[in-house]
């Protein structure tokens, strides 16, 4: 799996300040991402991972610092499942169609526009799904309803917030490959995760980020005690196994009985 960024620059961020209310939430941030880029963004709840992609798609305008974007730039995003109504009613091929530019529901869609549909649902492996309505599905299954969302408008860069969140381990493998195959068709990712060993040790790019980038490169060379305690707060031990490296907390000192707490 390639991706660390070394073809034409797509988007770039530029000494940026992010806030909310006139709470910082990103300070001085400087990130590019290239067309062959596969980047994990890391870091604890509250830390910015959700704003640096909201930059990125620029919803968010830095109030400090210069966003640039290339010119006709096609990027999606894919959200957090738990942000979504499931109970709207709608069925999941509405739902994807819904995300072309029209924005029209059926039965104003052209032939050709359902078509697209039906061959994003097939490649995503939920084809026989697309009449069902979208609380129906599994956590699986909705992730890739919503990836299918943002290929059908064909992108450039593709934006994930926290895309493995609530699913089992299986699905996470499932959607881990997906996203190395659409990465392989040539589009950009960018994702951000809370789930180091099982998403983060697996990816060619690595950012770590607390309110500011902490430590950027492969999972070899973030994935560090040093790295990990600046970026979450508390000092975790790394191992490698089988070439991977696994991140576990510190093991708490060993009580004593009779000892007092």
């Amino acid at each position: 799996m390639t991706g660390t960024g070394v073809g034409p620059e797509l988007i770039r961020l530029d000494g940026v300040n992010a806030s909310y209310d006139h709470h910082l939430v990103l300070e001085d941030v400087s990130f590019h991402v290239h067309e062959d880029q596969f980047t994990g963004i890391v870091g604890p709840s509250g830390a910015g991972k959700t704003t640096l992609l909201r930059l990125l798609l620029q919803t968010l305008a830095p109030v400090a610092g210069t966003v640039w974007r290339a010119p006709d730039l096609r990027v999606a995003y894919v959200p957090q499942l738990e942000t979504v109504s499931w109970n709207f009613p709608i069925t999941v091929f509405e739902c994807v169609l819904m995300s072309r530019k029209s924005g029209r529901l059926r039965p104003w869609a052209s032939a050709s526009e359902k078509a697209s549909v039906s061959a994003v649902l097939d490649r995503l492996g939920i084809g026989n799904l697309g009449e069902r309505h979208i609380r129906e599905l599994s956590g699986g299954q909705q992730q890739r309803m919503f990836l299918a969302r943002a290929l059908l408008r064909q992108p450039q860069v593709l934006l994930l917030d926290e895309p493995t969140s609530g699913v089992d381990i299986s699905t996470r493998h499932d959607i881990l490959h997906l996203l190395a195959d659409l990465h392989e068709d040539g589009v950009a990712i960018v994702l951000t995760t809370h789930d180091l060993n099982g998403m983060a040790t697996h990816l060619p790019h690595l950012v770590c980020v607390n309110h500011r980038i902490v430590g950027e490169g492969t999972p070899s060379e973030v994935m560090t005690p040093e790295v990990l305690e600046r970026t979450f707060g508390a000092r975790m031990d790394v191992l490698e196994h089988l070439g991977v490296r696994l991140v576990v907390d510190e093991a708490p000192t060993p009580f004593t009985p009779g000892e007092k707490i």
